[in-house]
C-alpha cells in the first residue's frame, strides 16, 4: 500500500489541481449573481487591501443586505451605485484565471506554477477578512448564557468558510512547487543533452 500510494503522488497533485479547478470555476462563477455578490460585500467594504473598489464605506452596506435568496429593489440599486456587482464581475473572472491557470499545470507546469502562487495569493487576501471583517465571529445577541459564545474565536457561518482558505493556501503551494520540480527537471535534461 505504501509504495501505491507513493507511486500516484503526482496524481494526486493533480487531483489537487483539479479541485482547485472546480472551486475557483464554480466559486468564480457565482460571482455573476447578485446573491454572490452581495454576500461578499462585508468582507470587501471593511478590507484595506480591496474596500477601494467600492463606492460607499463600510458599515453602511448592512442596511442594504439582500436574504440569500431574495432580492429588494432598493438593495439591489445600493449595490449597483456602490460598485457591488461590477467589482464581483471582474473578480469572479479573476479567479476562474486562476483556476484555469492552476489545472493547466498538469500539462504546462510553467504556466501551472503561477497558477499555485496565485491560489495561494488569494488565500492570504482571503484570511485576512478574519481580522478586517467583523461578521467572521458570531455577534453578541445577548442571552442568559454564564459563558457568551461570541466574538473571537468564535467563528461565524462566514468565518468557517473563510477559514477553510487556509487549505487553498496550503494546496497552491503544493502545486506551485510540483511545477518548479518539474521545470528543474526539464531544464536539467536539457542541460543533459547538450
Amino acid at each position: 500500500m505504501f509504495d501505491l500510494l507513493a507511486k500516484l503522488e503526482s496524481q494526486f497533485v493533480n487531483f489537487l489541481r483539479i479541485a482547485i479547478f472546480i472551486v475557483m470555476v464554480w466559486i468564480g462563477g457565482l460571482k455573476a449573481f447578485h446573491y454572490e455578490a452581495d454576500g461578499i460585500v462585508p468582507f470587501v467594504a471593511n478590507s484595506p487591501f480591496m474596500s477601494f473598489f467600492y463606492n460607499k464605506e463600510a458599515p453602511e452596506y448592512q442596511k442594504f443586505k439582500n436574504p440569500e435568496g431574495k432580492e429588494v429593489a432598493a438593495n439591489i440599486a445600493w449595490h449597483k451605485e456602490n460598485g457591488t456587482y461590477m467589482f464581483s464581475y471582474f473578480l469572479g473572472s479573476v479567479i476562474v484565471l486562476i483556476g484555469v491557470l492552476t489545472v493547466l499545470g498538469i500539462f504546462l507546469p510553467r504556466t501551472g506554477i503561477w497558477g499555485g502562487l496565485l491560489t495561494f495569493g488569494m488565500s492570504i487576501v482571503t484570511l485576512s477578512f478574519l481580522i478586517t471583517t467583523p461578521e467572521v465571529y458570531v455577534p453578541n445577541l445577548g442571552g442568559d448564557s454564564p459563558t457568551p459564545h461570541y466574538g473571537f474565536p468564535f467563528l461565524s457561518g462566514a468565518g468557517r468558510l473563510v477559514l477553510k482558505d487556509i487549505i487553498m493556501m496550503a494546496a497552491g503551494l503544493v502545486c506551485a512547487a510540483d511545477c518548479a520540480k518539474r521545470i528543474q527537471g526539464i531544464t536539467r535534461l536539457r542541460f543533459q543533452e547538450k
